[in-house]
């Protein structure tokens, strides 16, 4: 018997009955389904609308619903719709017609809307563990090579040196982004919708805040129309997901660039890399390929979410329905990325020589050179023209900053037109102390700021993630 056949003399059509039912996504909220009906018998009960006896019996069914659905041994039938009339038909077929007092006081309306933030709460916490997985691997990498120095890059080009443990912690940071926008959508799902009906609120006296709080609530919404119609949750919850996906993508896309020969920074391990069918030679970082390509999907799943509220009205509609696929999807994509990712950073093998190498050329300790000549009197936007002059000079005489001579750079100096480089070009102690100041190790400890590639900096703030997340050296 439908829920709702009462009002109809025939059957649904076969195929509107398909296209309307939603178990095979649902399932996934069937720990969750149990969990809020168990306390709403609890709340039934305070209510006197269940004995003692009545509300122990629906809840042992329900409870052994769940240990079944645990162990996966149970089968759900597609006749039933969704995940609430397939658990209330299950609890028919174990307690008899008593379960039907179970939805007494409730509908799918809120009762979803329910089990959705019940269904965030946990999913979130895997995500959260999930990403601290990616950020130990990630911080374990760096204090492994925390002396390391890499050539610093804008627009794809070596612009200054900074350390390999600098680089891997700005993705800390962003993953450290990532827990704080899931921990701000939980904040603003943790509040029960169950006791709102169908939309005008429930028929009984029900004690809303006991439920709310059986469920680890931290309290009730306060508008039934909102409270069944609401999908906030879920579109926060996708966006975290969809942005901590694009961070995922962007450190992917530095290791497809880093494990290929002509960088050779890094090698992925056997257990994380692809042959190709054609080539023997070839060794693909595939798991980060994969993870850029499937950040599109779960960012696609952001637009249907927004899509699918933009065009209804408040309360609940039947395309709230299409919540769940994109969400659940989303959740399992960023989840298996993430760990995906942590295998893959933890098994790098970083060549740390080639990385120093590249981080010696392209002239990336220029900006160094300018901050000393700012430090002699000069206006930086002069020093840093005079200091262009002096690359352009080594680069034709295929020289490093430091191998200028004397002379090239008193000469560059005289052609400026600050009286006081013109004076400095007759100093023979600024030639030597330009040469000093574009030295590797020099100008990588020059930035000493707070957020700063110096290596005192980057230590501190490197001990500061290890003591925070538990990582340890590999």
């Amino acid at each position: 018997m439908k829920a709702w056949g009462g009002r109809f003399a025939a059957e649904p059509d076969a195929n509107a009955a398909d296209f309307g039912r939603s178990i095979e996504i649902d399932v996934e909220l069937a720990s969750d389904d149990i969990a809020g009906s168990i306390a709403h018998v609890a709340g039934l009960q305070r209510a006197d609308l269940l004995t003692a006896q009545e509300a122990e019996a629906i809840s042992d069914g329900l409870r052994s619903i769940a240990a079944d659905v645990r162990d996966g041994t149970i089968e759900w039938d597609p006749s039933h719709e969704d995940i609430h009339m397939n658990v209330e038909m299950e609890l028919t077929r174990r307690v008899g017609p008593l379960a039907g007092k179970l939805h007494t006081g409730r509908s799918r309306n809120d009762q979803v809307a329910t089990d959705l933030r019940l269904y965030l709460r946990r999913r979130i916490d895997a995500i959260e563990a999930a990403i601290v997985g990616v950020e130990r691997a990630l911080v374990s990498l760096a204090n492994d090579h925390r002396d390391a120095v890499m050539p610093g890059h804008t627009h794809v080009q070596p612009a200054q040196p900074v350390l390999f443990a600098h680089h891997l912690l700005a993705y800390v940071e962003m993953l450290e982004r990532d827990r704080g926008r899931f921990a701000d959508a939980l904040r603003r799902a943790s509040l029960s919708p169950l006791g709102s009906g169908a939309l005008a609120g429930a028929g009984f006296r029900l004690d809303r805040e006991a439920t709310a709080e059986a469920l680890g609530f931290e309290g009730v919404t306060r508008n039934s129309i909102d409270a069944v119609g609401d999908r906030d949750p879920v579109v926060e919850t996708i966006s975290a997901a969809a942005l901590t996906m694009v961070h995922l993508s962007r450190l992917a896309e530095e290791i497809v660039w880093w494990t290929n020969p002509n960088f050779g920074f890094v090698r992925p391990a056997d257990a994380w890399s692809t042959g190709s069918s054609m080539m023997p030679n070839k060794r693909n970082p595939d798991p980060a390929e994969l993870i850029r390509g499937r950040t599109a999907r779960v960012s696609g799943h952001l637009v249907t979410a927004l899509t699918m509220l933009k065009g209804i009205p408040a309360g609940y509609q039947r395309d709230l329905q299409e919540d769940k696929p994109p969400l659940v999807d989303a959740l399992h994509t960023l989840e298996t990325s993430l760990d995906v990712m942590a295998g893959m950073v933890a098994t790098l093998h970083v060549d740390e020589a080639r990385m120093l190498a590249a981080a010696s050329t392209g002239y990336t300790t220029a900006t160094a050179v300018a901050d000393a000549l700012v430090e002699l009197g000069v206006p930086f936007r002069e020093g840093h023209h005079i200091v262009g002059s002096l690359v352009a000079r080594a680069e034709a005489a295929d020289v490093e900053l430091t191998e200028l001579s004397d002379r090239d750079i008193a000469e560059v100096l005289a052609a400026s037109a600050d009286p006081l480089a013109q004076r400095a070009a007759s100093d023979p102690e600024v030639a030597g102390e330009l040469r000093t100041a574009a030295k590797l190790e020099n100008a990588l400890a020059r930035p000493d700021v707070i957020g700063g590639t110096a290596p005192a900096r980057v230590r501190a703030e490197l001990d500061a993630a290890v003591e925070r997340l538990g990582a340890e050296s590999h």
